[in-house]
């Protein structure tokens, strides 16, 4: 595998165009202006390098010399680690448990619905609208909370909430009048000049 990594000399992402998981890294990407050259990936038809390279077959995978990851959240710390300048996750070691609590939180609560959420059976799709509806609605106040999701600083924590709030739309979400501050935060978040840059055409074209 390291062999197959070093032909690489610029760290690669395999990313899907559409995926919440791959776009959560590309914000992260966006955020602290590393450069990076992006392989996108057709679920269909992925390309021999990635099932060389990951035994999952899966995207997001980043490649950086002979070093290859393959699960989100670890590739998004390695990110914060290496750059670290916007720093992306709390010094102290009490802070940063908590971070990655919330951040294991939304993957399992949010996350965790993107399959019911894209399933093509009504009954399935439906029930994961109103459970992901009413968890963000529910959330609202930690929404209101801070500038940043549970922070006074952009963290792992908004780069892995926007892909998810993003593509609420999509999914065919309609969020309450109770849930405005989540709707506050996405709108301040969207704006930003680096989530902008982290979408690709098919994530723009999911709020047309």
């Amino acid at each position: 595998m390291a062999l197959i990594a070093n032909r690489r000399s610029v760290m690669s992402l395999f990313s899907s165009a559409s995926c919440p998981q791959s776009h959560r890294v590309r914000v992260v990407l966006a955020e602290k202006g590393i450069t990076v050259e992006i392989v996108d990936v057709d679920g269909n038809h992925k390309p021999e390098d990635l099932i060389d390279l990951n035994p999952y077959n899966s995207v997001p995978t980043l490649v950086d010399r002979e070093l290859v990851l393959y699960d989100p959240r670890a590739i998004m710390e390695y990110l914060d680690e290496r750059f670290p300048h916007p720093p992306l996750m709390p010094v102290d070691p009490v802070s940063r448990a908590r971070t990655r609590l919330a951040l294991y939180r939304i993957e399992q609560d949010w996350y965790g619905l993107i399959p019911q959420l894209e399933s093509k059976g009504e009954k399935t799709s439906a029930k994961a609208r109103k459970q992901l509806r009413d968890s963000l609605t529910s959330s609202a106040e930690v929404f209101a909370a801070k500038p940043f999701f549970l922070s006074d600083e952009f963290s792992l924590v908004d780069a892995t909430v926007l892909p998810i709030l993003w593509r609420i739309k999509h999914y065919q979400i309609e969020l309450p009048r109770q849930a405005k501050p989540v709707l506050d935060y996405a709108s301040r978040m969207f704006d930003r000049e680096t989530f902008q840059e982290s979408l690709t055409e098919a994530e723009r074209e999911m709020r047309d």
